[in-house]
């Protein structure tokens, strides 16, 4: 069933006619589905460790690439799904709206509620629309998982207190430096 023959589900074109609206700053769309959940808890932690992260990679981007947070992304036209990473890598002039093929690297920061859809629903989300790196951040654990896309399937390390990285973005990050 497709948003066009359920009038229920929002296409694209719905949810960016949405606006802006504060009060829907966690809002996603899954499959046509609107998605509103209350911010992270604690939020002034998880918010921190997005600038500090998001700081970290930007100063070790070569030139054009840049990085950014808690932007849209669209993985999916129909049914629509829309997601917004905590922080996200891609070419430098990328144009709007983002899709998945624009993002090298996607980066969850786990907060208490979000486990399960940062290691479970994302993860799959963010493989099947093809988003070659993906990283999920456990502040708690002082740990992340280090995942690259392999056959539509995303294999990877999980590394402990630093994450370092080679290829098209080599990238360290002391992850201790997020909290």
């Amino acid at each position: 069933m497709t948003a066009a023959s359920d009038p229920a589900l929002l296409t694209l074109e719905d949810w960016f006619a949405l606006g802006e609206d504060e009060s829907l700053r966690r809002a996603e769309l899954c499959r046509g589905v609107l998605e509103v959940s209350p911010s992270p808890s604690p939020r002034l932690a998880h918010a921190r460790a997005i600038r500090r992260l998001a700081n970290t990679i930007e100063a070790q981007l070569p030139a054009g690439f840049d990085v950014y947070d808690e932007v849209d992304v669209v993985l999916q036209r129909t049914p629509a799904t829309v997601r917004q990473p905590d922080v996200i890598v891609l070419a430098s002039g990328a144009p709007e709206p983002l899709t998945a093929a624009d993002v090298l690297l996607a980066v969850e920061i786990l907060s208490p509620g979000s486990r399960r859809t940062d290691r479970v629903i994302k993860r799959a989300e963010y493989a099947a629309a093809g988003i070659r790196h993906y990283w999920i951040v456990d502040l708690d654990g002082a740990s992340a998982e280090v995942l690259t896309l392999v056959d539509g399937a995303y294999e990877g390390p999980t590394v402990a207190d630093r994450i370092a990285v080679d290829g098209l973005l080599p990238l360290v990050v002391d992850l201790s430096a997020l909290r």
